[in-house]
């Protein structure tokens, strides 16, 4: 069965498909010949036909948890905030885990970090552990910290932080590597459980338009979730799995015997972290904290380990991923990088940074020099532009979220929106890369608008670059004969709109492997 797409533009357009494949793309008359008695027709009216759009960073199957579970992210008080907490509580069985939340304290007035006092009384029978939209601080009620054992003398792990009442009490928050010590006591989800969240969020992918992803600090658990929808069919979307960096010889070893090749899921990698956020000002940076006197923030791994493990993952020809937000934790991630390649020798390494968000200037050349991927969420920079200044001052904020300039300076840029930290829309991506209006809308000309880029350049960074991010541009990113036949199918054409409308382009359809998973209700 074939598929004709029509993009419904000045210059008429369209794709035939078949077999899972694009046979051609061409003019409509060009694509006449492939019409036939069985063929689907799918008209664009007005809006474009694309390449299927990707996202270059998630933690997918979380994000199925969370469409599950109760949501934070625009409780604008702290009392909004209990409320939402005690109304989802009613409805679980004792002694049921309340996790994910993604609440955002900034939007509070006065932005003070929430205590577990505030929801004791509310969430007695349930133990809770809710993340911080970031999720590099998550907050723990009474029952969650008994349930985990921790008490006012538990010191904080090397990378972590255990904020501390007068009393030295822990007020409930943990921060990054702090956070491991709640998670050790949460019941692992069944592979039931872990399915179901992966088929939700499968399909509200595909109502996005997004037919390809990398699932970053995956477990080996979401890796055995994807195989098993793979084997029953029920895949649609690409996934590209991210494992963690400390487990490089494991991964090697999996890599080597064919367990991490195939068309619908593949291992990408390894992902390990250098720091962590600056909304938990846990981001190290080479100043300190503007509104923090005399804290750099922190780093997640001992540089050491961290050298160690790249330099052995390298070795074993894994393709690497690291996080790394503060100015810092970015230049010591790339010049790390460029040690290890210097010392192995030239190959098709295609290493890549996450997130990449506060760079000196003197570093981002060091991108398009080594060929290293800035894989960036765009939504970050007009969430964070609410309240960056603040913590960073107006000097570093010249070169955060530095789009244009990595552009500039040659840098291979990959798009994604490390869904559940920011929504996981593309076009909303798009939106906030060309306009960087902040959220709050106190910067309708852009929060620094030089480092604005272009409607095309933002959807290639979400297509063709993603495809390159994950040596898959053979296969998907483009529209070409004999790439994947992914395809998305937008109800309104963005070069065309006003930049403030991007936002709210939708998909009409969404085809993966050539069979539509999205059709939009008229």
């Amino acid at each position: 069965m074939w598929t004709g797409l029509s993009t419904g533009r000045a210059q008429p357009g369209a794709v035939a498909i078949g077999d899972g494949k694009i046979l051609a793309v061409g003019d409509s008359a060009e694509i006449a010949r492939y019409v036939g008695s069985k063929t689907e027709i799918l008209r664009a009216n007005g809006g474009l036909v694309l390449p299927g759009l990707a996202d270059a960073h998630t933690h997918f199957i979380d994000g199925g948890f969370q469409l599950a579970s109760v949501n934070l992210r625009d409780a604008k008080t702290p009392q909004e905030f209990v409320r939402r907490l005690k109304e989802y509580a009613a409805h679980l069985k004792p002694g049921e885990w309340i996790l994910g939340g993604d609440w955002d304290h900034t939007l509070w007035p006065g932005a003070p970090l929430p205590r577990h006092a505030w929801i004791d009384s509310v969430t007695p029978a349930n133990p809770v552990f809710i993340s911080r939209v970031d999720g590099h601080m998550a907050l723990a009620n009474g029952a969650a910290m008994r349930a985990a054992k921790i008490t006012r003398d538990t010191p904080a792990p090397v990378g972590g932080e255990i904020p501390r009442d007068a009393r030295g009490e822990p007020i409930g928050i943990f921060k990054d590597n702090a956070e491991d010590l709640i998670g050790r006591a949460i019941p692992a989800p069944s592979p039931e459980q872990r399915d179901s969240a992966l088929a939700r969020a499968l399909a509200f992918a595909a109502s996005l338009g997004v037919t390809a992803t990398g699932h970053m600090s995956a477990s080996w658990a979401d890796l055995a979730s994807y195989k098993r929808l793979e084997r029953a069919g029920r895949m649609t979307l690409r996934v590209s799995v991210y494992l963690p960096l400390e487990d490089w010889r494991t991964v090697a070893d999996s890599v080597q015997q064919g367990g991490g090749v195939g068309d619908w899921v593949r291992i990408g990698g390894v992902k390990g972290y250098m720091d962590g956020s600056a909304g938990s000002r846990t981001a190290f940076f080479f100043d300190p904290f503007s509104d923090s006197a005399g804290y750099r923030g922190l780093m997640r791994q001992p540089e050491s380990d961290m050298r160690a493990w790249v330099g052995a993952a390298d070795s074993a020809g894994l393709q690497i991923a690291v996080h790394a937000i503060g100015d810092r934790a970015n230049a010591i991630i790339l010049a790390i990088y460029d040690s290890v390649a210097r010392a192995h020798g030239a190959r098709d390494r295609r290493l890549r940074v996450e997130h990449a968000q506060h760079l000196r200037a003197e570093d981002i050349p060091r991108f398009g020099r080594l060929r290293v991927v800035p894989s960036m969420q765009p939504y970050h920079a007009i969430d964070d532009g609410r309240w960056l200044m603040q913590r960073i001052g107006p000097v570093r904020i010249r070169t955060t979220y530095a789009f244009r300039t990595l552009l500039d300076s040659d840098a291979p840029l990959a798009f994604g929106s490390d869904w559940t930290v920011a929504p996981l829309d593309p076009m909303l991506g798009v939106y906030a890369a060309v306009t960087r209006r902040t959220l709050d809308d106190r910067n309708p000309s852009g929060w620094v608008p030089e480092q604005k880029i272009t409607v095309g350049e933002a959807l290639r960074a979400y297509t063709s670059g993603n495809a390159w991010a994950t040596f898959n541009e053979q296969k998907w990113g483009t529209l070409a004969a004999g790439r994947f036949a992914d395809v998305v199918v937008l109800d309104r054409d963005p070069f065309t709109v006003a930049p403030e409308s991007l936002g709210a382009i939708k998909p009409r359809f969404t085809i993966v492997g050539g069979r539509v998973v999205y059709r939009k209700k008229l």
